[in-house]
């Protein structure tokens, strides 16, 4: 069945703007049929998003996006709500991001950006402090215009990147998920080199791929053209979605309205 949905969000949970419940109660104002949360490295905002979602009729599938060392990111959803080892890798990976906060800070401070770690906290709210955490402390003290020039200038770059946490390979990710009962998909793929992305997808495959995210905003129409070939010729499904951070995060960025074949996904 078609459903109009979001398959790649973040909340609170992660580095998101909006609490779980606020982000589904959007979904719903936005017209969605279907939301995908799907927050970095942890499964902590879940629950509330699912209830949320039976209150409101709107069906809120449990997902997670975890990064992997090579540098891509892997969606997983539908899974059981108890997934022992995903909860695992999850509780690990969460450490080494709370723990990647003082060498980000000290790598800034490098750089002249005197950022202390309260006012990055503050941004925080409480949760696991991300890159969006301090990409906003830097606007907010004038280092920089806007979170993109953030991350262009010092948190999306190669040096940044020799300072990055310990994560699992790709193949941990895929593998994990599929042991929790997850489907499977990569992640906006644009980020990946165009010319290793087909042999990515062929290994990734070979691990349990389900599916390819071929619909995101940062996809031109020929990337997107190219991703529903990739996908056609290695029998994936199409997942799509926005990355929504919230307004405040990723200003240019809306919740989606996708039209998307969600059997596969849900069960139906």
């Amino acid at each position: 069945m078609v459903k109009i949905a979001d398959l790649h969000t973040h909340s609170t949970a992660s580095d998101g703007q909006y609490t779980p419940a606020q982000l589904v109660r959007l979904a719903k104002e936005r017209g969605l049929e279907a939301l995908a949360l799907t927050d970095h490295d942890t499964l902590d905002g879940l629950e509330e998003a699912v209830r949320t979602g039976r209150e409101l009729g709107i069906q809120v599938l449990r997902g997670v996006e975890l990064g992997a060392k090579e540098n891509l990111h892997i969606l997983g959803y539908g899974f059981s709500p108890d997934a022992p080892g995903l909860r695992k890798l999850c509780a690990s990976m969460k450490e080494g991001r709370d723990q990647r906060k003082y060498r980000i800070l000290d790598f800034l401070r490098e750089k002249g950006l005197a950022l202390t770690l309260e006012e990055v906290e503050e941004i925080a709210g409480g949760n696991i402090i991300g890159r969006p955490h301090f990409a906003q402390a830097m606007v907010k003290r004038g280092y920089v215009s806007s979170n993109r020039e953030a991350f262009g200038r010092y948190l999306d770059t190669e040096e940044y990147g020799k300072i990055e946490r310990q994560k699992p390979d790709m193949r941990t990710c895929v593998e994990t998920l599929r042991g929790a009962g997850a489907r499977v998909s990569l992640a906006h793929p644009y980020q990946l080199p165009e010319d290793e992305l087909e042999t990515l997808v062929c290994t990734l495959a070979g691990y349990g791929l389900d599916a390819l995210e071929c619909y995101y905003p940062r996809h031109t129409p020929e990337q997107q053209a190219y991703y529903l070939r990739l996908a056609d010729k290695y029998h994936l499904h199409i997942t799509g979605g926005s990355d929504f951070h919230g307004e405040r995060v990723k200003p240019d960025i809306s919740l989606a309205a996708l039209s998307l074949e969600l059997d596969w996904l849900t069960g139906n």
